[in-house]
Formats: structure tokens, C-alpha cells, sequence
């Protein structure tokens, strides 16, 4: 627990040393620490094009060539056993396997923790699981990642965007008739209101005259 705690914080910090922690330090816990390596789990590819496999890592410590290693290595199945193409040891090692040739290229840069390789003309019989293992001394445990890489014979459909300008389109016809409808009875409602305005003024007027009465008809 102490380590979870602790040892990803301090990890980064020059110089470190656990001995310098006052806290005490279970014997169980190791003085290297760990890395992570990183990997897409999943990675389509159209048969016959180029596609990247990328993996990168997180380490507390610099890269040094006379340390650092890696291997990719390739898995047909989940049972069957693993076929190391391509290692670094002080360098880049193609081991160009019958089933690969010259296809892969390594494009990652270990010294920026990547360690990427990209496979050229890409065919059906490249699915399979790839496996990305970096060891980066004083790191003591070797980091591992995996990639199950599909090849497609065909791009997959693009999402039709028909269905959505469609909703669209009715939406905005919907909203227009709405606000069309509400100016109309927006309008009736005020030609309406003028009217009785109108009608309570002629009454009014009306109304003054009968209480006045005829001049004449006083005098008689």
C-alpha cells in the first residue's frame, strides 16, 4: 500500500531516494520501481496499405543505449508460441522472419519512450497479436503491451450523414411552421384586440350623444 501511495509521486523527483523517507518501508517492497508501457488494444488495417503500431512508455529514468532494451515479437494465436522480428540492443535489429521480409521499419525514437514500427504492405496473413516488451534499467520489471491487429479486405462503410440531414430538415420544417403559426395567431389576436378597441370607442361615442340629447326637442 505504501508503495502505491508514495512511489509514483516520488518516482520523478531527482536524485530520489527511499532510504530518505523517514517513514518505515516494508521489506517486501522493491527499491526499482516500475514502468508502464502503452498500447491501442486494437488496430484495423486495410489489406495492402501501410499501418502504424504504436507503443510508448513511462519510465522515471533516461533512456541509455547500453541499457535499454526491446523486443516486438509476434503471436499468430492466443496458444501459439511468440516470434521475435524486430530488437534493440545498443541498436535497432530487423530479424526480417520469412513471414514479415522487409516490411517493417522501425519509426518510434526510444530516448522520447517510443518504440513504434510501422508494417508495410500490410497482408491478411499479418492478423494476429503483437507484443511490445521494454526493459529500461535502474527499472527492474520489463514493461509489456499488446496489439491485436486486424486486416480488413475492404474500408469499413462510412456512417451515412442521409438519416441525420433528414432529421435536420424536418426539425427546421417543424420549427418553421411552428413560429409561422404563432405569428399568424399572433397577428389574428391584435387585428382582433383593434377591433374591440374600435367597437368600445364607437360605443363611447355613442353613448355621449344620447345623454346630450337633441338641442331642439329641449327648446320645444
Amino acid at each position: 500500500y505504501l508503495q502505491d501511495a508514495w512511489m509514483p509521486r516520488l518516482c520523478s523527483l531527482p536524485n530520489f531516494s527511499a532510504s530518505l523517507l523517514l517513514l518505515p518501508m516494508p521489506a517486501a517492497v522493491p527499491t526499482g520501481l516500475g514502468m508502464e508501457v502503452m498500447a491501442p488494444a486494437t488496430i484495423n488495417a486495410l489489406n495492402g496499405t501501410s499501418v502504424k503500431l504504436s507503443c510508448t512508455f513511462n519510465s522515471c529514468y533516461k533512456v541509455e543505449n547500453k541499457q535499454f532494451s526491446l523486443n516486438w515479437t509476434y503471436q499468430e494465436c492466443k496458444n501459439c508460441s511468440e516470434e521475435l522480428f524486430l530488437q534493440f540492443r545498443m541498436k535497432i535489429m530487423n530479424k526480417q522472419l520469412d513471414r514479415f521480409g522487409n516490411r517493417v521499419e522501425f519509426t518510434g525514437n526510444p530516448t522520447k519512450y517510443d518504440v513504434s514500427f510501422t508494417l508495410n504492405n500490410v497482408q491478411l496473413e499479418d492478423e494476429g497479436t503483437y507484443n511490445c516488451y521494454v526493459l529500461n534499467p535502474p527499472d527492474r520489471q520489463r514493461g509489456h503491451a499488446s496489439i491485436s491487429l486486424k486486416v480488413l479486405t475492404e474500408e469499413p462503410p462510412k456512417r451515412d450523414s442521409t438519416v441525420a440531414v433528414i432529421v435536420g430538415a424536418s426539425v427546421g420544417g417543424f420549427l418553421a411552421v411552428v413560429i409561422l403559426v404563432l405569428m399568424v395567431v399572433k397577428c389574428v389576436r391584435r387585428k382582433k384586440q383593434q377591433r374591440l378597441n374600435t367597437d368600445d370607442q364607437k360605443t363611447e361615442e355613442e353613448g355621449k350623444t344620447d345623454g346630450e340629447g337633441n338641442p331642439d326637442e329641449g327648446t320645444k
